[in-house]
């Protein structure tokens, strides 16, 4: 018969501990790694879009000097002023800057009049020209001459290099001479500046991959050597009675559930601390060089208990077992009244008999515009009585809410408003329904109406309920 495989004490308790380590640690690290390359990537696009703006902006001032250089002769000349041309032509052939910086001219049958830096160039037909890319260059440049101006970006030879690198060029139409004058940048500086940026956030991640790496490594080692511990107690234990080992066992292993359910919290609770930490600490020195990151650390490790605390509260708020089993009517009528205890806001409650039924699709839309509601009043209106009336009708159901508070501007209310109206706004027109609301200084009623088509006729009910029964909407 084929030899079965058994765990020992120590070995399932090794395998118990470090599977849902190894398992939290790889998602941990999916996690941190997928949400820094995009942040970082994000960041990154903001940086190319500024510098490239810079240049732009650079080459739109070049432009406009050069123009402000022979816009009087261009003005008194006639189209066909050639001493006019050629005083032009010499004006942009010596305004050279830096060491790539120069002025061209083709005119719009694609030759070329002024181009100082490559004078290999001048006097010959470039219609159809491309760069190494096979982007267009002459022809896209007159074209955008013709249409009285604009940029592009083409891969050209670096005058002071000779090595051919991205450039941008902003170019403006001469129309009375069919001239295109232009100027160009190149951004292998801003290329550069990118892929340095890339590899720091590689750099970046590869440290953080390490240092999670590094704490799971340490965990299993430190379960390792524990549950080595077991075993080797175990077994100096073996010959003891057999009660005695058994009480032993039992009370070790109560003991072992527990200290290890301990350390597997405190372990991910301070690799997330370490983790949360090295990331902020990174990115606030690389961004900004700050040396008060310490302080500005602390801020954000103050923001993020508070966070949690938050996350904590929304949760028990995520879907109150009273809205399964009891219905909308007791689930609103809890609401309020835990609303009233914790603001000190005085807040009443009315409902009528239900004929029909709301359908889970609407209960759950008119809770959560109650809890929306609730949540403004609390923090913007400056109440002190909240009513809140929930009744079916001939059209439907209506959820209204009203209150005395400061109001809201109705302007705002109707063009989608905060957060929290355009989050009501959103589920009642999901499932069909209508929101309504009226501000004054004196107060602010929110009306949510659900239609026909979410209202079910109960089984086993008759049309006509007695007046002392409350209605499970």
């Amino acid at each position: 018969m084929p030899a079965r495989f058994h765990l020992n004490y120590g070995q399932k308790l090794f395998l118990l501990a470090t599977l849902p380590l190894i398992l939290t640690a790889l998602a941990i690290s999916v996690v941190v790694t997928l949400e820094s390359r995009q942040m970082a990537e994000r960041e990154i696009e903001t940086l190319e879009a500024q510098l490239i703006a810079a240049k732009r902006a650079e080459l739109k001032n070049y432009i406009s000097i050069a123009r402000t250089a022979f816009v009087n002769i261009y003005g008194r000349a006639a189209p066909d002023d050639r001493e006019a041309m050629q005083q032009v032509s010499q004006i942009l052939a010596a305004m050279l800057y830096g060491q790539d910086g120069y002025f061209f001219v083709f005119d719009y049958d694609g030759t070329n009049l002024v181009s100082p830096r490559r004078t290999e160039l001048i006097g010959r037909d470039w219609t159809g020209l491309e760069d190494s890319s096979g982007v267009p260059v002459t022809n896209e440049l007159i074209r955008l001459a013709r249409s009285g101006g604009g940029y592009h970006s083409f891969i050209w030879p670096k005058p002071s290099t000779g090595e051919r690198t991205q450039m941008v060029a902003y170019v403006i139409g001469l129309q009375d001479w069919r001239w295109a004058i232009g100027t160009g940048v190149f951004i292998d500086d801003v290329i550069a500046a990118v892929a340095a940026s890339r590899q720091q956030v590689e750099t970046r991640v590869q440290r953080t991959f390490f240092f999670i790496g590094g704490a799971t490594i340490l965990a299993l080692v430190f379960v390792f050597v524990t549950g080595l511990f077991i075993t080797i107690r175990e077994r100096r234990l073996a010959d003891a009675k057999l009660k005695r080992l058994t009480q032993r066992v039992f009370d070790a292993q109560e003991e072992e559930r527990g200290r290890v359910a301990r350390e597997l919290h405190d372990g991910i609770s301070q690799i997330l601390v370490g983790v949360r930490y090295a990331l902020e600490t990174a990115r606030r020195r690389l961004a900004t060089g700050d040396a008060r990151a310490g302080d500005t650390l602390d801020r954000g490790a103050l923001h993020l208990s508070t966070a949690i605390q938050e996350v904590r509260r929304i949760s028990r708020d995520l879907r109150p077992g009273a809205l399964d089993d009891l219905g909308l009517g007791p689930a609103l009528k809890a609401l309020s009244e835990d609303f009233g205890r914790r603001t000190g806001i005085v807040t009443e409650f009315d409902t009528v008999v239900f004929r029909n039924r709301l359908d889970d699709e609407a209960k759950i839309a008119l809770y959560r515009v109650a809890q929306e509601a609730l949540t403004n009043i609390e923090r913007h209106s400056g109440a002190t009585r909240v009513h809140i009336d929930l009744r079916g009708h001939a059209s439907g159901g209506t959820l209204r809410i009203t209150d005395n508070g400061c109001g809201i501007d109705t302007a705002r209310a109707g063009a989608g408003g905060g957060l929290g109206l355009r989050n009501m706004q959103e589920r009642i027109e999901q499932i069909d329904g209508s929101l309504t609301i009226r501000s004054t200084s004196e107060g602010t009623e929110i009306a949510a109406t659900v239609p026909l088509t979410h209202l079910l006729t109960p089984q086993g009910q008759s049309e006509t309920v007695p007046e002392t029964k409350r209605a499970t909407a």
